[in-house]
Parts: structure tokens; sequence; C-alpha cells
């Protein structure tokens, strides 16, 4: 496993989402399984891991707080603000709120710092740069080391920095979800120093090749339930993206999920893709992809396909798309 910089934040190549363990993808995985899971990638060489006040909520931080202990000092642990934990999905990320709810982070986290603390989701109703001010607080006062944006708009990206330095801007993005190239995020991190954390970086499952239109998914604790793109229809329409991955994964003995994470990992060295799963041996299938190298002729082989291929259904619900910052 090779280090990536995020900024001047140095991690694993492949980070490691948590937040399906404990929600959001089906009901929560037993509690040791998920410590299990956590440490098995410390021991491949992870140094880099995703949580959120908001996925439980709090019980994804509880869980990586206590899997993530004994390992403190050799690990960076990323987390988020910025949702009302009121059972709507309503956005909060007025300062005052921000310095209440890093405090119990950290304390479910048990530590005195978040390497890399995100604001979850752009608030329209706090002027971005009210909300750089507070992080740039808590970095002053060593409770957060780093300062990150999800799901930002280029034009918000510049105007956070200008107050304080971004590290990472974390997006769904993958060979399905192209929008950070579209949208100019991408450009204006390489432009910045910024690194890139894509999120869904296998389609939320879809792109492993282990999900079709016969997948049953629950209403009450799969969020991709309500997704356009995990419709059964949508399902077996975007079959031939998948079919790209196997086709280049039998060229190189390699699985579908493994093709995908190299190829993110392809488009840049500041690119980090953090995969997340409850079950060791999808993390082990995973982990392999660092031995994936696709040379620039695959790289332009998949682009040429992939041109071909329509991509049926938006990637979220239409409420969490309002979500997105899009100025």
């Amino acid at each position: 496993m090779q280090k990536r910089k995020l900024g001047k934040l140095e991690v694993s190549e492949i980070g490691a989402g948590c937040m399906s363990i404990s929600a959001n993808y089906g009901p929560p995985a037993d509690r040791n399984q998920g410590i299990k899971t956590i440490r098995a990638a410390v021991e491949k060489g992870v140094t880099f891991f995703d949580t959120a006040e908001v996925y439980g909520p709090y019980t994804n931080e509880e869980l990586v707080g206590e899997a993530l202990t004994p390992f403190r000092d050799k690990i960076a642990i990323a987390s988020k603000f910025g949702f009302k934990i009121d059972g709507s999905i309503g956005l909060n990320s007025r300062p005052e709120h921000i310095k209440k709810v890093v405090v119990a982070s950290l304390k479910r986290l048990k530590t005195n710092h978040i390497d890399l603390y995100y604001q979850h989701r752009v608030d329209p109703e706090v002027p971005i740069e009210d909300v750089a001010g507070a992080i740039k607080e808590l970095i002053q006062v060593g409770k957060v080391l780093h300062f990150g944006l999800s799901e930002a708009s280029a034009q918000t990206i510049r105007r956070a920095h200008a107050v304080q330095p971004v590290t990472a801007i974390q997006s769904e993005y993958s060979l399905w979800t192209r929008d950070p190239e579209r949208n100019g995020v991408l450009k204006t991190c390489e432009e910045l120093g910024i690194g890139f954390v894509p999120w869904g970086p296998l389609g939320e499952g879809y792109l492993t090749g282990k999900i079709d239109a016969r997948t049953k998914l629950d209403p009450e604790t799969d969020l991709r339930s309500e997704f356009p793109r995990f419709t059964p229809e949508a399902l077996a329409a975007n079959m031939p993206v998948v079919n790209l991955l196997r086709r280049f994964a039998e060229e190189k003995n390699a699985t579908p999920a493994q093709i995908a994470l190299a190829w993110l990992r392809a488009q840049n060295l500041w690119i980090v893709p953090i995969p997340g799963t409850r079950n060791i041996d999808h993390l082990n299938e995973n982990l392999g992809a660092i031995n994936v190298q696709l040379t620039s002729d695959d790289l332009r082989e998949i682009e040429i396909a992939f041109s071909k291929i329509r991509v049926h259904g938006e990637r979220m619900s239409e409420k969490h798309m309002r979500q997105i910052d899009q100025q």
C-alpha cells in the first residue's frame, strides 16, 4: 500500500468508508464484525477512515472510535458535520452549531482531534466563509487538523479556500458518475492543490457486479431503494457498464470492483477512493485493486467504450439531489 497526499495530509492510496457498516445500505452489521473489518483494514495498510455524525446517527462514529483507538497515532480519521439530526435531512452549518457538534464527535471517536473535518453538505443559509472561519478556529485550538467539503461546487470551494485552506473535497465519483469532471470541481482541486476523495467509488455496490435487477433493497434501511439508478429497470438497463468492467477484469485477472477502483486511482495521484464494506472478503478484494495497473491505452479504451454507454437514472433521490451545491 502506497501513500498519497490530500493537500498536506498523507494517507493510504485507498481509504475505508465506514458508513455502510452501521447505516444506509441495509440494517447495521454486528458490532464485533464491524470492529474486525475496520481493524483488518489497518492490518492491510489502510490509514484513512471515513465516518460522519449522521451515520447511524452517531453509532458509526462510536464504532470507528472503538475500532481505531489502539492505532490512533498511525491513522487519519475523517468525519463530517452539517446535518440537522432531528429526523429530517435538513442542514445546519451555523458556526456555533459546528463548535458544539465537534465536541460530541470527538467524544464518540475517543480522540482529541479529527484529522479531516468535512462540511457534509453546503448549507445555503450560512455563508461558506463563516463555515471556513469556524473550522479555522477549531484548527487553531487543535480540535481539527484539516478542513474538507463534501459535494461542494467549484465556486464554493474557491470561496472557502480563501478563508481556510481546503485539504480535500469528497463527492460521488466513479466510472458511471462523472459529475466532478464536468462541473469544474476536479479542475479546481488540481489548480488549488486540494485532494479529492470519491465516495461511492464502486457505484454504491453496483459496479462490483454483485447487484442486478433481482436484488431486493429494504426500503426501511437502505437509502438506495429511493435512488432512480437502483430501480429494477435501471439496474437492468445499466448492465453494459458492469459488462465493460467485467471485460477488463478478465484481461487483467481482476474483478470488476478492482477495475473500477484502479480506474479512479489512475485518474490522478491526489485522488483517494474510500470503498466501504462490512465484509472482510470484500475488503481484501477492494484493497487488491492496488495491484491492478491500467495503462494509458487501457484508460483510453475504457473511455471510448464508456462514451457509447448511456447511464440510466439519477444518482440519488430528488430530495438528496436538492442538497447538492450546484452554483
